[in-house]
């Protein structure tokens, strides 16, 4: 065990932002047995990030990495900080690097997680290190997981996925419970605030960065406006590409119909101030909004880079291809104008079910981390 007795894990981490993975750690993190598993995070960033004062108050240190290339630096941070039982690392590619770390440091428990299934880089170098890092990530983890069977493959390889018995799929899971229920009074003074009361709200909550197609949903908004379409976009979220996204919308005289609300903590009351959820992603490892959206029984329009693990099977989900354009989604759109309702307990039965609630995630994540310690320890 690592300090007080308790099982240490150490998670490798961009940065601890108000992004989806980062959310769901954090929650998993207020849900652990906090008595007996304690998390550390090592970042790349050298910015304060959104959740790092909590992790602190949960007893949760946050290390930060001055050269992320560094071998050295990452087995000088784990000795330092350490020791440590599990290294648990979610960056992608890198995850390779991290690993090589964690074994020089003794670390036997050493877990990479694939959370998408892109990464929008295709230049000579990235491909030479993404074939050196794949065999280095299988060679130097001895446990994988993957947040959809296409991530997964993405990350580890189809070949590497099929002949090791040391992966498994682990959805992202959330409190579904927060999202089932609208809050009227929160909904109606957020609308009213906005002067949107009477008015069809298409929304996406995400971070403005190219793989989430902001631009799209400009463009299908466009559409369903010269379409006399009596409908606005809601946009939740913060990101690199807001003020293009401004802008845009100002040139195309878009500005009046669309509301930038910046991060929000208050997601239900955001998603169930829209008619319809679109998700126009160009790339996702499954899309966690998309399961708050349907928690809250909204209908999503989602593109085809959508998992199929997204979808709870419950009748909300219509997919729509990129390749088809801004027209066939605005089509798309007005076909499913008319509201519908969804039995609670259908939802609540699909989370279950495919255990997606975040009891099961954090039950699940330390029987893995017991499990897989005590293998080590015996060894």
């Amino acid at each position: 065990m690592g300090q007080s007795d308790k099982l240490s894990v150490l998670h490798v981490v961009g940065a601890m932002n108000h992004g989806g993975t980062e959310k769901m750690l954090i929650d998993i993190y207020r849900n652990m047995d906090l008595q007996h598993i304690q998390f550390d995070f090592i970042t790349f960033s050298g910015d304060k990030a959104y959740y790092d004062d909590e992790i602190r108050q949960l007893g949760g240190r946050v290390i930060r990495v001055v050269n992320h290339l560094s071998i050295i630096e990452m087995k000088y941070i784990m000795e330092m900080y350490g020791p440590y039982d599990i290294v648990h690392a979610h960056t992608l590619f890198h995850c390779g690097l991290v690993q090589i770390a964690a074994r020089l440091a003794g670390i036997k428990v050493r877990i990479s997680h694939a959370h998408t299934t892109d990464d929008d880089q295709e230049s000579l170098m990235r491909r030479l290190y993404t074939a050196v890092m794949k065999p280095t990530i299988q060679l130097f983890s001895t446990y994988t997981l993957a947040c959809s069977q296409q991530a997964g493959r993405f990350l580890f390889g189809e070949r590497m996925i099929e002949i090791r018995n040391n992966y498994q799929l682990f959805p992202n899971v959330i409190h579904y419970q927060d999202f089932m229920e609208e809050p009227a009074e929160e909904v109606q003074a957020f609308k009213k605030q906005l002067g949107i009361e009477h008015r069809f709200v298409i929304g996406h909550v995400g971070r403005f960065i190219e793989p989430k197609n902001h631009s799209f949903l400009l463009d299908i908004l466009a559409i369903l406006r010269k379409r006399n379409m009596d409908v606005v976009l809601l946009l939740v979220g913060d990101g690199v590409l807001k003020e293009e996204i401004e802008h845009k919308a100002q040139k195309t005289g878009l500005e009046e119909y669309v509301h930038f609300t910046g991060i929000r903590e208050d997601i239900p009351t955001m998603l169930h101030s829209m008619d319809l959820f679109v998700f126009p992603s160009m790339y996702e490892g499954l899309g966690m909004v998309l399961l708050e959206a349907q928690a809250a029984g909204k209908k999503c329009l989602v593109s085809e880079a959508i998992q199929p693990e997204a979808d709870l099977q419950i009748g909300q989900m219509v997919t729509c291809s990129l390749e088809s354009g801004a027209e066939e989604w605005a089509e798309t759109i007005m076909e499913m104008r008319e509201p519908e309702t969804i039995d609670l307990s259908r939802i609540e039965q699909a989370f279950i079910e495919k255990e997606y609630t975040l009891d099961a995630g954090v039950n699940r994540l330390r029987k893995l981390y017991i499990q897989e310690n005590q293998k080590k320890v015996t060894v």
